[in-house]
Formats: structure tokens, C-alpha cells, sequence
């Protein structure tokens, strides 16, 4: 070694400044990689996919039942939320319809056009692009001519069928309400039902909906005195745990007895779509092993008598056309 060149020092491996260090490489430290962003699929954990698409114990599913270039409609499960909630990563409904749309288009995204609850059952549709949504939105109560829901209730309803028309309003809690016409931000909600099957606490109630409003079923059902089984918010008697209610009216099936089962619309230059699923078999269950409640009934209403709790301004007459007034309203369609 020549007198002016000097050794550099030896640096032990492990140490700080070990050409080795951290990257397995003789080229001495690297920039980290830059890490891309994921796409939705992705950014779902494998096994709650597998979870959400199959069926089984305790798993939330959703089977796609109808699909063209502008609507996609899907069947959910009761515990599988349509959208997930702001900054959640749980894997929704939106996630699995945004996939069936990426099949066709890549680059492709499913829009939500209405909704329902997360512990509700039952037909969403989607819009299958922006312009489809676009569509939709600007016209909804003017395309869909029938929504219907099937319902297990507690107790019997006053009569084989009539109309719940009554209005609404939401607190800054999210808690909907029923009050009086007139009070500032209530709005009118209108729900035709007819009785399906009878047992001998509860009832299975086919239910029509007018108008669109947040929880506009439960709420007027628990009104009535005759809350949706397994209603946790609204309900009273049983809540829907698998045990005996507070009020011992029987055994619950353990979800929200409420089920979207019928939608018909119509689409510009086709004709009219009806999509239609089938009510779950623990509704049946339900009415057939439910028991009357320890407390006496109501008195059947006749035409045009007003339910005893119903508020002023609410009618549960069961004459079909006892109503007055256009109801329908022009805000977004929620889930009931």
C-alpha cells in the first residue's frame, strides 16, 4: 500500500453504515419504494370477500338478481350495510356491485340511486354508470311505480288492510319521529299495508310504500302499536335476540323482520322491469310460533277511526282511498 492512500475503516455488519444494512445490497442505502395505490378489490381483506359473496352461518351475502347496460339489482342479507360508514373499510354492498360493473368496464363504478337499512333484507338497485345514476336520480319517483316491503309485526293489526298516513320528522340524534302537520321540517309519509298471514302475536304485513321517507315503516308501525319484530330502535315488546321480549310474546328470530321484496320500474324506451325476491323463511317462522301478548288487544278500528296512540294529523283509516293530497315527496329515497 502506497504511504498516501489510506485504508477506510472497517464498519462491522448490523452497524450503522454497513453497505448491507436493511436492504441486502453492496450499493449502500435505497430510497423506499414507492407503494401504489390499491384498487377497491384490493383494499378488501380475501377473507371478508369470500365472506360477503358466499352465503353461510352467520354470514352476511347479497346474490345479484337482475342486471343491464343501465340498472344492476342485487338481494342482500339482513346485516349487510349498502354503503359503508365514512372511514370504515368494512366490504358493502356498493364494493360487490362497483366488481359486477369491472367485469364489463374497468374502469366502471356502481352508483347508488336509493337505500335501505343495513339490518333490513331484500332488493337494492344500482345505477350501472354515472349517467345511468344521473337518470335515475333526476326522476326516481316518476320511474318506480311500486315498492313493496313484507313485514312480521307484533300482535294483529286492526283490520285486513288500510293506510298509514301520518308525517315524520327526523331529529339531530337520527332519530325519526311522528308529529304533527305543520311542525316545521316534518314531512308526510304514506304507507298502504294489506295483512298476508295472521299467528297468534304477530302478523306478516305486506306494505306499499308512497312515499320514501327514513324509517317511514317502523317508525309509523310503532306508532300504530304494532312495531316490526326484532326492531331494536322503534320496537318494544321483543327485540330480536333469539329470547323471550320484556313482554314474553315469544322468541324472536334474532334480525329485523323487514324485507324489501318487490320493486317495479320503468326505464326510458324499454318497458317496465318488476324485480321481485322472496320473503325469508324465519318470517313464517315467526308468525307460526309466535304467542298473544299478555296485554288485552285494541278494538279492531272500522273505516276511518283513528288509532288511539296515533298522533294528530296520522290516519290508519283501512278505506283505500282515504287520503287527500299528493304525498309524494321530492327528496332522495332512503331505506325504511
Amino acid at each position: 500500500m502506497s504511504a498516501g492512500k489510506k485504508r477506510a475503516p472497517r464498519i462491522p455488519p448490523g452497524a450503522p453504515g454497513h453497505p448491507r444494512e436493511g436492504n441486502g445490497s453492496s450499493r449502500g442505502p435505497q430510497a423506499p419504494r414507492e407503494r401504489r395505490p390499491r384498487r377497491l378489490e384490493e383494499a378488501v381483506p380475501a377473507r371478508e370477500a369470500r365472506e360477503t359473496q358466499r352465503p353461510g352461518p352467520g354470514r352476511a351475502s347479497a346474490r345479484l338478481v337482475y342486471e343491464d347496460e343501465t340498472i344492476l339489482a342485487y338481494d342482500k342479507d339482513a346485516g349487510l350495510a349498502v354503503i359503508s360508514p365514512e372511514g370504515s373499510r368494512t366490504r358493502c354492498l356498493l364494493d360487490i356491485a362497483t366488481e359486477q360493473v369491472r367485469r364489463h368496464n374497468p374502469k366502471g363504478r356502481a352508483a347508488v340511486v336509493h337505500r335501505i337499512d343495513r339490518d333490513t333484507s331484500g332488493l337494492v338497485v344500482f345505477a350501472a354508470s354515472a349517467g345511468a345514476k344521473k337518470l335515475l336520480m333526476g326522476a326516481w319517483d316518476e320511474l318506480v311505480s311500486e315498492r313493496l316491503y313484507l313485514a312480521v309485526v307484533e300482535g294483529r293489526m286492526p283490520a285486513p288492510s288500510g293506510i298509514l298516513d301520518s308525517w315524520i320528522k327526523e331529529n339531530q340524534g337520527g332519530e325519526v319521529f311522528q308529529t304533527t302537520a305543520g311542525e316545521r321540517g316534518a314531512k308526510r309519509a304514506v304507507t298502504r299495508w294489506k295483512v298476508r298471514k295472521e299467528g297468534a302475536g304477530a302478523s306478516l304485513v305486506e306494505l306499499s310504500l308512497e312515499t320514501g321517507r327514513k324509517h317511514q315503516i317502523r317508525v309509523q308501525l310503532a306508532a300504530s302499536g304494532h312495531p316490526v319484530l326484532g326492531d331494536r330502535k322503534y320496537g318494544r315488546a321483543l327485540a330480536g335476540r333469539g329470547d323471550r321480549g320484556r313482554d314474553g310474546a315469544g322468541e324472536g328470530p334474532g334480525r329485523l323482520c323487514l324485507h324489501a321484496s318487490a320493486i317495479e320500474l320503468s326505464l326510458p324506451g324499454r318497458e317496465r322491469v318488476r324485480l321481485e325476491c322472496p320473503v325469508p323463511p324465519e318470517f313464517a317462522a315467526a308468525v307460526a310460533s309466535s304467542r298473544p301478548h299478555p296485554v288485552a288487544e285494541r278494538p279492531r278500528a272500522g273505516p276511518g277511526r283513528r288509532s288511539a296512540n296515533a298522533p294528530r294529523g296520522a290516519s290508519s283509516s283501512s278505506r283505500p282511498g282515504a287520503r287527500s293530497g299528493d304525498p309524494r315527496g321530492r327528496g332522495a329515497p332512503h331505506g325504511r
